[in-house]
């Protein structure tokens, strides 16, 4: 694979796991983060850092970001020294984060006027599968920028689906909080009945994973919440931002979910018991808390 210099924006535990795969590849990174310290492990071993994304991404022949909101995309991308401010025309910006399929087209847009192509990309999997190089990734781009990218793609996952034009990949994504979240739900419920029946979780998850109720889900979040493991795997604020953002575009497209729209409610009353930094397994604690004393 031809070797790129890359911009990266955004070292936590996903960006932190990409950028030590890409350097693996042989590509030079310039990095970018508000926390320079996290940036220290990457340049002892070659990577440049910068006090600003235009900085970092003048000399990059692709741009890539990993952050938390929609609004943070925007301010790296486009704000005061922001990714616009230094790119040069050519360059291609691709975006890992979970945010507005909306937003997505409208920042395109923007880059597309400077002539900076765009392509979202946001990824499943977790810091685990981001550690291991098996991200599933959801991308929307031209066809021709997909196959631009699917080289830096393939360093970092193992499923790469091209899901169409800009805004797709973001819009795949939601699918897949949405299926994903309301199924943790649904196994909350279904251990917590096993409990108040006085029957074996484990043995409960054992009997139904191999039926048509097994999922990964099933597989990840039942022995966790059967053995009250509630450390972070994906942190439960970040679904709870994901789902915000996603009823705001159910909204907007005129339709009603009702199970995205109870799901919200357990996540908000799992952010008011201040499990936000727990993993969303809590919505099982959300529950018990929940039942009448009988």
């Amino acid at each position: 694979m031809t070797t790129s210099t890359i911009a990266f924006v955004g070292l936590g535990a996903m960006g932190g796991q990409m950028v030590r795969h890409l350097m693996a590849a042989g590509h030079r990174l310039h990095l970018y983060a508000r926390r320079p310290e996290s940036a220290a492990p990457f340049v002892e071993k070659g990577a440049t850092f910068f006090e600003t994304p235009a900085l970092a991404a003048a000399q990059a022949d692709f741009v890539i970001t990993n952050v938390t909101t929609t609004q943070d995309v925007e301010a790296v991308l486009l704000g005061e020294n922001g990714v616009a401010q230094g790119a040069r025309p050519g360059a291609i910006c691709m975006d890992h984060s979970t945010i507005s399929a909306e937003a997505t087209r409208r920042i395109a847009e923007r880059l597309a006027r400077r002539g900076i192509r765009f392509v979202d990309a946001p990824v499943s999997g977790g810091p685990t599968r981001a550690a291991q190089a098996s991200l599933s990734i959801m991308v929307g781009a031209s066809r021709e920028d997909f196959e631009t990218v699917k080289p830096l793609l393939s360093v970092l996952g193992t499923t790469i689906t091209h899901v169409g034009e800009v805004g797709a990949g973001q819009v795949a994504k939601a699918c897949n909080q949405i299926v994903q979240v309301i199924n943790i739900q649904g196994i909350a419920e279904a251990m917590l009945f096993a409990a108040r029946s006085g029957v074996d979780q484990d043995k409960v998850i054992e009997a139904i994973s191999q039926g048509l109720a097994g999922s990964r889900m099933l597989d990840m979040m039942g022995p966790k919440m059967a053995h009250r493991d509630f450390s972070a795997g994906i942190e439960a604020r970040l679904h709870d931002k994901d789902f915000s953002m996603i009823l705001d575009a159910v909204a907007e497209a005129g339709l009603s979910l009702p199970a995205l729209s109870l799901v919200k409610g357990q996540l908000t009353a799992l952010m008011e018991n201040g499990w936000g930094h727990d993993d969303t397994s809590s919505l099982l604690r959300v529950l018990e808390g929940q039942q009448q004393v009988h």
